[in-house]
């Protein structure tokens, strides 16, 4: 019969050769997704934001900690008159005027001080709870709460953030920041945004068929697509504001969208570094059926496969900015 002891003590050696090769997968990277607005708002952020917390639960690549999202308050307001008629007005739209005009005067007329207390409360607590859902976003709170990145998903206008220079530091020190769409048409008047994410929007025109050329085949933002991406329909975004020697393009187009024999380079998506920190953005996503591969979803124009593929695109991209999948951010200007 074996010694016991031999026996016990050789089991314990291989438990120890064993034990190092068992790995644990890791924790989510922590985001927190800003859907807020002050300008014009897509209908498909509701969409955006389901679909986004979708990605994080399945891919366990990141959980979403938080939502900065608009304020439910109705905000009141006092009747506003209606705008003077141009001087080449037809007789429609003069009709127009007087019904307007009509409406606005039977309004006022029974406007008291005591319903501008209640638009001036309205507007107060609005402001209030935007302020409160934007400090989430606050370098201090990013910082306590070990934020690793955030999105900006079809965000508009100028945000009230509580540190705009702080927030663009905390990107800059190392984490990641993400957006969509509207992500570009978002602080206009603030240089250290537009720097930071490389592009700036400045005009769309119809929604059109988008046929999208691949930069990089090899990034994760690619979504494993392919070379070609055709979109049957789009608000495809003319970008301004960017030095191409400081961006990767990942998807891009030959010509302008709407005038298909207007040969240009036209940016879609790209990635940077900015500082220590990852940026990815892309310009898809106004429509609903790119953020939601549902197949019963209504009023459907690209195909399931399409948002599908969005879906693919998005989640590379946002893996990349934090860190969990690699791929190339070396600028490309040469791309054509």
């Amino acid at each position: 019969m074996k010694n016991p002891a031999r026996f016990i003590l050789s089991a314990a050696i291989a438990a120890l050769v064993v034990a190092p090769l068992v790995t644990h997968a890791a924790e989510p990277k922590k985001v927190i997704v800003v859907t807020v607005t002050t300008g014009y708002r897509h209908s498909s952020i509701a969409t955006a934001e389901k679909t986004l917390q979708q990605l994080g639960d399945e891919s366990k690549a990141f959980t979403i900690v938080d939502f900065a999202r608009q304020p439910e308050v109705q905000v009141l307001k006092k009747p506003s008159k209606p705008n003077d008629l141009k001087a080449d007005a037809d007789e429609k739209a003069k009709a127009n005027y007087e019904k307007e005009l009509k409406r606005y005067s039977d309004e006022i007329a029974k406007w008291t001080p005591e319903m501008d207390a209640k638009v001036k409360s309205s507007n107060d607590e609005y402001n209030a709870q935007l302020k409160a859902s934007l400090a989430k976003v606050s370098p201090e709170n990013l910082q306590a709460k070990h934020i690793d990145g955030v999105i900006f998903a079809n965000t508009t206008g100028d945000l009230p953030l509580p540190d705009k220079e702080g927030f663009i530091k905390w990107i800059e020190d190392g984490h990641a920041f993400m957006a969509m769409h509207s992500g570009s048409d978002t602080f206009h008047g603030f240089p250290g945004y537009l720097d930071m994410l490389q592009g700036e929007f400045e005009t769309h025109k119809a929604q059109s068929p988008a046929d999208l050329i691949a930069a990089d085949t090899d990034h994760p933002a690619n979504g494993g697509i392919g070379a070609t991406w055709d979109i049957k329909q789009e608000e495809m975004y003319h970008i301004k504001h960017q030095d191409r020697s400081k961006v990767r393009a990942l998807w891009y187009m030959k010509h302008d969208p709407n005038e298909v024999t207007k040969l240009k380079f036209f940016p879609v998506s790209w990635v940077r570094n900015a500082g220590k920190g990852r940026v990815f953005y892309t310009s898809l996503g106004h429509r609903e059926d790119l953020w939601d591969a549902s197949e019963n979803l209504k009023d459907r124009v690209n195909s399931v496969d399409v948002s599908k593929k969005y879906q693919a695109h998005i989640l590379g991209g946002i893996k990349w900015a934090l860190g969990v999948a690699e791929g190339s951010s070396e600028p490309n200007p040469n791309v054509q």
